[in-house]
């Protein structure tokens, strides 16, 4: 039978149900995040002992009970944000541009707004503050900043991330944007014309369908895979080889060449006809006068290269080898093939993105987000800010900074410059991959983690010169190798408190338990 129970009843029903720990706190979060009702009761607030039982039996409940299990029950699953689609998680501007290692908007949000509750019991910032990011990324901080009528400056050393977020904070003429975007798609669509990829292409995606059917017919296929009555893995490899002549005959026919070379990224990883597409648009975009303009068209040009590479589907976020023909895709589960050509994509993103920043306008605050390019660990912030002007070094005089919202890089896990190389090729920027702290290349033994704490240290020194006294840092990592106790004692700080949370589907193909902690640092006492 149903019952009503007090928050501290509820806690041990729900102990008792599942085996595991549940606080007076994870009640609290249901309760908050709508999972389970409140009852205001003669016996105070009350919740449902049936609905705590539907709950636990969820998808989501088994998901908090296994993770927590794996994680501790020091987990604050209030911080998974798990009631929060992609869509929200991805909205407006945050997905202008793929980028490794970003955290959600939510995160930023909740810790910068004026909210209180039963994790977080007092607020650190207030509308007109400045927050700082040193290690910007692709600006999530700056994004939410602006939502909250806050100021804020992002650093960082790559200057393709810089423009990134720069892009996202940007306030633009869209009708220019459109305007310009509709000329290059219509010259795209006359030049991809004399290169004979259409008929190609249509031709290929005909026989690939009439061979799918055929041998991987859906939803059957999967069905039987699941169920072990096909090995996978041999039936898949046979009926590549058995394509492959359909697919070489039909480039034969239309003179496409399915050779590359490793003179280049970009000579490694597209095929001849996308090449020449994507040197084409590059030089429409070169031509405009609006640099603005230029930036953001830039940006959608290297997110629509990147989803164009000659790799498999599911290997499009961490790039193994080239694929230079058709393949069986475990993604999709039948024969799937490579790009030939950009147009489809830049269609695509280039409507997205107008979107987007329309999305955006609805909800941007006038204060002033910016990220420089440059080393955290030695730039004049003040002298910069000064020179910026306007209601930013007017907020700065007046107040400082009011702390730092960052996720540092963590040691040795992925190279920043590299994971948009072919966007540097493109547009000749400068790679100051040496000066990345924590990369991939730099590894992880010993000395590799000796030099991150150096270097974090290093930045977290020289950006407390511009920070108000009592000021509020916090910093997102995975704490892998203990470092942060003494990196906040080697700054001057101390940490008041952990708030450690689950991350849920961090890539594309990791959905192992995982969690991260928000360190709250302040000057040491």
């Amino acid at each position: 039978m149903d019952e009503l129970l007090t928050l501290e009843e509820a806690s041990a029903f729900a102990t008792s149900y599942i085996g595991k720990e549940v606080t007076v706190s994870n009640i609290n979060y249901l309760i908050q995040y709508g999972r389970i009702d409140k009852f205001n009761t003669a016996n105070g607030l009350c919740v449902s002992s049936e609905q705590l039982i539907a709950y636990y039996k969820s998808a989501k409940g088994a998901r908090e009970i296994e993770w927590k299990s794996k994680l501790g029950q020091d987990v604050n699953w209030a911080l998974s944000f798990d009631n929060y689609s992609e869509a929200q998680t991805t909205k407006h501007v945050h997905r202008l541009h793929p980028y490794k290692g970003k955290y959600i908007p939510q995160l930023v949000e909740y810790f910068l707004d004026d909210h209180i509750d039963e994790f977080k019991k007092e607020t650190f910032f207030k509308p007109g503050d400045i927050v700082l990011d040193p290690f910007c990324g692709s600006g999530t901080t700056l994004v939410q900043a602006n939502e909250l009528s806050m100021h804020a400056i992002g650093i960082d050393i790559s200057v393709f991330n810089s423009q990134i977020a720069n892009c996202k904070v940007k306030k633009y003429d869209i009708k220019l944007i459109e305007s310009k975007v509709a000329t290059i798609t219509s010259l795209l669509m006359d030049f991809e014309k004399t290169l004979n990829i259409k008929a190609f292409d249509e031709e290929l995606l005909q026989s690939l369908a009439d061979f799918n059917n055929k041998y991987f017919p859906s939803p059957e296929f999967k069905k039987a895979v699941y169920q072990k009555k096909i090995d996978e893995k041999t039936y898949s490899k046979e009926k590549e080889e058995m394509f492959l002549p359909i697919y070489k005959a039909l480039a034969e026919k239309y003179g496409i060449n399915l050779t590359l070379s490793n003179k280049s990224f970009i000579d490694k990883w597209y095929f001849e006809t996308a090449r020449k597409e994507i040197y084409y648009v590059n030089s429409l975009i070169s031509l405009i006068d609006d640099e603005y303009v230029k930036s953001v068209l830039q940006v959608i040009l290297s997110r629509t290269i990147r989803s164009c590479r000659a790799t498999t589907h599911s290997d499009l976020a961490t790039l193994i080898e080239p694929i230079y023909t058709t393949y069986y895709c475990r993604k999709h589960k039948k024969i799937c093939k490579p790009l030939f050509s950009i147009l489809k994509w830049w269609k695509t993103y280039s409507k997205d993105t107008i979107s987007r920043l329309k999305q955006f306008d609805e909800v941007r605050t006038d204060t002033t987000q910016i990220c420089l390019t440059g080393d955290s660990a030695t730039m004049d912030l003040e002298n910069e800010i000064i020179g910026i002007g306007g209601a930013l070094a007017d907020a700065y005089l007046k107040n400082k900074i009011s702390g730092i919202f960052c996720s540092p890089p963590y040691v040795g896990l992925i190279d920043y410059h590299e994971q948009h190389a072919y966007a540097y090729e493109l547009f000749g920027l400068k790679r100051r991959d040496e000066l990345e702290i924590g990369s991939m290349a730099k590894g992880n033994n010993r000395s590799a983690v000796e030099k991150y704490i150096d270097d974090i240290v290093g930045v977290l020194v020289n950006c407390k010169k511009y920070l108000k006294k009592d000021y509020n840092v916090f910093i997102v990592a995975n704490d892998k190798h203990h470092v942060y106790a003494t990196i906040a004692e080697r700054a001057g700080m101390q940490i008041v408190e952990q708030f450690k949370r689950p991350v849920l589907n961090r890539t594309e193909k990791d959905k192992n338990a995982y969690s991260e902690i928000i360190f709250w640092m302040k000057e040491k006492e």
